[in-house]
């Protein structure tokens, strides 16, 4: 899955967000959070910095965290601390950029085959939808390619939004699978067969 430069920013910014969130905590919480030594240090000068200098120190910290460390842990540790705002944010634009990505490939899947004259199928091969199935495995993939399919078709805007309903609610049901402990099954299981090779 192609990731724009905008996105890309867009989720740089996300991250810093989340440095400038455990700099504010006290050196002794920082010195619990689950990364390196090294990026603890960080954190601790840069609660005592401000204005520009704490913006160009956060940003540097940003780097060494995107490159070393697992995302997920930084935020169920901040959660512990500031709530859990960040990472629903950050859930909800992947959310969003999946939902985005799924219509501008059905979108362009379309073209193609108008450009070549053949048919397109709901039952459409994507790139974008394996990839969801690898970090949602509850999703439906059948009724998601359907749904992308309806709205390269008609844009109608009810059809993107029961896009990103589907994936909210699978995201919510690995949750709560995930809080039970339990390993959710691959791929939706019955659908597994609507998807093919990479578009």
């Amino acid at each position: 899955m192609r990731i724009s430069r905008s996105e890309q920013k867009r989720r740089m910014k996300q991250v810093q967000e989340l440095v400038s969130e455990l700099a504010s905590l006290p050196p002794q919480v920082i010195n619990q959070a689950p990364c390196p030594s090294e990026i603890q240090q960080h954190l601790i000068e840069i609660g005592a910095l401000r204005g520009s200098e704490r913006q160009r120190s956060v940003r540097y910290v940003t780097k060494l965290v995107l490159r070393e460390q697992a995302l997920q842990d930084l935020y169920t540790f901040i959660s512990a601390y500031r709530g859990t705002a960040l990472e629903e944010k950050r859930q909800f634009h992947a959310l969003e950029f999946y939902r985005d990505t799924l219509i501008d490939e059905a979108i362009e899947q379309m073209r193609i085959c108008q450009a070549e004259h053949s048919e397109w199928q709901e039952d459409w091969t994507s790139a974008t939808l394996k990839e969801i199935q690898t970090h949602l495995p509850a999703i439906d993939i059948r009724a998601l390619s359907r749904l992308a399919y309806l709205f390269a078709r008609t844009r109608n805007p009810r059809h993107s939004r029961e896009i990103f309903r589907s994936l909210r609610a699978a995201q919510d049901h690995q949750q709560r699978a995930e809080k039970r402990g339990e390993k959710e099954p691959a791929g939706g299981n019955q659908h597994n067969h609507a998807l093919g090779p990479g578009a």
